[in-house]
């Protein structure tokens, strides 16, 4: 029996089934029983090679899964060029530490971060302080709202032609979003808990989706919590960007926690660094001391 041999990448997992765009088509693919063995499993965003036999041309099966870039655990996806992490400026309000930690995470995985506040419009001069707390620090920061149309032009242009996830927490809007620059994909959105002030999550796994003005946008369930994995409370600091333009401190070991003489804390007290990203650096640090079960 003959075979079709293609390249694809992988759009969604359901069910044990993966589907991959080809390019000119998507395949519904199983995956061989090898992966398993091997303990590798297919991961949205993965580029792989499928086998199509012409006994059934709808079904393949993905033979190989090519090396990775990078492969984000939440949430399970790998080849991931950028993040878009989106909180809203209210309903729900930001907590910045959960910010600081998907900051992290995508340092951790080498994903050049964007951070987009949403929802603007209900309090638009706090929207820019938070945006120009985080360009200090060296982040690329948008403002967006659904109601504000330029602004969405504006995010279209950061996703144009990379691979793209969006991350945050629940109700900030994500969802919104993506379904008013690509119309057509219908994401479904999720009401604010008004008891509880979060959002419910209404997004049940990973899939990627192609951009009709270019480009790959990966929508995703939002959190509420994050975990550091493969941080420590000694190299915490490495992943505040901004720190390290003040390392002139008098232990070369120093944490810029209680060691005295600290280059970074006299920059918080001079007004070079951020009050609020220096508290959320000791909030994460006294995390990590307690074994992260904060």
């Amino acid at each position: 029996m003959e075979s079709n041999i293609q390249k694809g990448i992988i759009l969604k997992s359901l069910g044990g089934f993966y589907y991959v765009d080809t390019g000119s088509e998507i395949i519904e693919c199983r995956a061989r029983g090898l992966f398993r063995k091997q303990s590798i499993k297919p991961l949205v965003g993965d580029r792989c090679r499928i086998r199509i036999t012409e006994e059934d041309s709808t079904m393949g099966y993905i033979e190989e899964i090519f090396e990775r870039s990078n492969e984000i655990i939440r949430p399970p996806v790998a080849n991931v060029e950028q993040a878009i992490i989106v909180f809203s400026v209210k309903k729900p309000n930001p907590n910045f530490k959960l910010l600081d930690k998907f900051l992290i995470q995508a340092e951790l995985n080498n994903i050049q971060a964007v951070i987009c506040i949403n929802k603007i419009d209900l309090d638009e001069r706090e929207a820019n302080r938070i945006k120009e707390l985080y360009e200090k620090a060296g982040y690329s920061v948008i403002l967006t709202s659904k109601m504000m149309q330029e602004s969405l032009d504006g995010l279209k242009e950061i996703l144009k032609g990379k691979i793209s996830v969006f991350a945050g927490p629940s109700g900030v809007g994500k969802s919104t979003m993506v379904n008013i620059i690509e119309e057509g994909l219908d994401l479904k959105t999720g009401e604010i808990s008004r008891k509880l002030n979060r959002g419910k999550h209404t997004t049940r796994h990973a899939e990627i989706f192609r951009l009709s003005f270019g480009g790959w946008v990966v929508d995703t369930a939002g959190f509420s919590n994050l975990n550091l994995e493969g941080v420590d409370r000694y190299n915490l600091k490495e992943y505040f960007i901004e720190f390290k333009e003040y390392n002139d401190c008098r232990f070369t070991s120093c944490n810029h926690y209680k060691e005295p003489d600290c280059g970074v804390k006299e920059a918080v007290e001079n007004g070079e660094i951020s009050r609020e990203r220096y508290d959320s650096y000791v909030e994460l640090y006294k995390e990590l001391i307690s074994g992260g079960r904060k």
